[in-house]
């Protein structure tokens, strides 16, 4: 099985940053283990630092939810069978798109997290990552892999 490595990490970043920075974006990005532990984060330059923990909560709730947080954000409205989940595990848990769990082989292995644009923005850049996730993984480990990605609310 595939286990996501820092230096794979760092590709991820970049491809996100390469992403955000294509669209005008200062972005906080976050890359996380499958245990949602941080394996690496970068901030761009003049990114708000209150996207820090925004995309390190964003990656660490895509892989304990184990769906794209953008997917939360409709069963989390008031009368909705998830309201309040936001509250959860000390307030960890984001409903904000941007946070997308890294899949190989119907597992997932880690996740990504992104804070800087919109929630359309930054699930976005985050696709970018999931993208060259994927390449990775075929081109470099042969491995075919599904990614969950963007959200039940993005436009692309």
């Amino acid at each position: 099985m595939f286990k996501l490595t820092l230096e794979t990490a760092k590709q991820l970043l970049a491809a996100a940053e390469q992403k955000a920075r294509q669209m005008g974006l200062s972005s906080d990005i976050a890359i996380v283990d499958e245990g949602a532990n941080l394996i690496a984060f970068h901030r761009m330059d003049n990114a708000r630092i209150g996207g820090i923990d925004i995309s390190q909560n964003k990656a660490w709730t895509s892989v304990a939810m184990q769906m794209p947080t953008a997917n939360l954000a409709q069963s989390a409205l008031p009368g909705a069978p998830s309201f309040g989940i936001n509250t959860t595990n000390h307030g960890r848990v984001v409903i904000l798109g941007g946070g997308i769990p890294l899949i190989s082989k119907d597992r997932v292995i880690g996740g990504i997290g992104v804070s800087g644009g919109t929630s359309a923005q930054d699930i976005e850049v985050a696709n970018a990552a999931v993208y060259a996730f994927n390449s990775l993984l075929r081109v470099g480990e042969g491995f075919i892999t599904s990614a969950r990605i963007g959200s039940i609310h993005s436009n692309q």
